[in-house]
């Protein structure tokens, strides 16, 4: 049975010993280690004898250090050797000091979100060109064998992402032209120029809000849905299984995803265009009386095919911007809930920034072609 802490101070020729005996561990050495601070309170100097001990732990070291203090000389203690290591050991931990931190403030600190951010934006640009360049070797590959394409995916994502957007899409750019025809017909009335409100409004739907609205409401819709679909499979280990399975999850998931809204896009497009400008047509022909035969007579004369086909340009490249984003992000969800929410988010931001840049782009382009 093991002995209870205990301890004796003896005087030696040599000076004052302290041997300690008994079970150094455990519950009950606190006792012990109380009544041995109290016994070397007055000591100035001794040697430690622990050969006797029976058993100790961090806990008995420790309270043996406390009592002794800065008067405790290792190099004067007698035992085995693993219980002088663990003194060793506890004595150097208790006596070492917490490392202030300190945290930057001011210039300092917005230095380092900035070397920050740049590190973060050279990940993302190695990301996005592997992630774009294994999308390519997929394309390539399904082109030189299109029986491994997954159509039934590709149909029953086009009807979810493109034809159940139909009435959203609709509704929003009917609102938008009837609203940019009330601005048009405000403005242009004080200079007795109302007619060419219908110019205005086959220019900036015919050109711009047609695409811009469809592709914002599908980077919302689309690219947030896409992002928690394969966020979730990686979640949930599948698309581990599928690449244990030999499946190629941007054959099985990406791709059909691309093809969806290469599809889908043009279609909401022209959905969005028919619904601007019949917003448009209702607001001049209730205010100014100009009925639609009159409205669709100067858009043909007056604005054009070149406007429209301008617009519908933009579409397969939006449609493959929201998709690379949506599914990018979804690749790159870890294994937490949190991760999965942070990249929905990402998905929406970062697909609706790429769209207004590259709308911008294309207007850029177009007027140094003087189109």
């Amino acid at each position: 049975m093991d002995q209870p802490a205990a301890f004796r101070v003896s005087q030696t020729p040599e000076g004052v010993t302290v041997t300690l005996t008994g079970k150094w561990s455990g519950s009950g050495v606190e006792n012990g280690g109380r009544d041995l601070a109290k016994a070397m309170a007055g000591l100035d100097g001794f040697d430690l004898d622990i050969q006797d001990v029976e058993r100790m732990d961090t806990t008995g070291a420790y309270l043996l250090i406390r009592a002794a203090g800065t008067r405790l000389d290792l190099a004067r203690a007698r035992g085995r050797p693993e219980m002088l290591r663990l003194l060793e050991l506890v004595s150097r931990a208790s006596n070492a000091r917490m490392k202030e931190v300190r945290h930057p403030r001011g210039f300092h600190e917005m230095t380092i979100r900035i070397g920050r951010g740049a590190i973060e934006l050279r990940k993302e640009f190695v990301d996005t060109m592997v992630f774009v360049g294994h999308l390519l070797v997929v394309l390539g590959r399904l082109i030189v064998r299109p029986g491994r394409v997954r159509w039934a995916s590709c149909f029953a994502l086009a009807e979810r992402a493109g034809l159940d957007a139909v009435p959203i899409v609709a509704t929003t750019s009917f609102f938008i032209g009837a609203v940019v025809g009330l601005l048009g017909v405000n403005t242009l009335r004080q200079f007795g120029a109302e007619v060419f409100s219908v110019d205005l409004i086959g220019i900036a739907v015919l050109r711009e809000f047609n695409i811009v609205i469809a592709a914002i409401l599908l980077a919302g819709r689309s690219a947030s849905a896409f992002a928690a679909e394969i966020g979730s499979m990686k979640m949930n280990q599948e698309i581990d299984a599928m690449m244990v399975l030999g499946v190629d999850p941007f054959e099985a998931l990406v791709f059909p995803r691309f093809a969806a809204l290469l599809i889908t896009v043009p279609l909401l497009t022209f959905v969005a265009t028919l619904a601007g400008l019949f917003g448009g047509l209702l607001i001049t022909w209730t205010i100014l009386g100009l009925g639609p035969t009159f409205f669709l007579q100067r858009i043909l004369d007056n604005v054009g095919a070149t406007h429209f086909w301008i617009g519908m340009s933009k579409a397969p490249v939006m449609a493959a911007v929201i998709a690379g984003i949506g599914c990018r992000q979804g690749l790159e969800v870890g294994g937490d809930v949190e991760s999965l929410g942070r990249r929905v988010t990402a998905a929406v931001v970062h697909a609706t920034f790429a769209i207004i840049m590259i709308d911008a782009m294309f207007a850029l382009l177009y007027m140094e072609m003087d189109l």
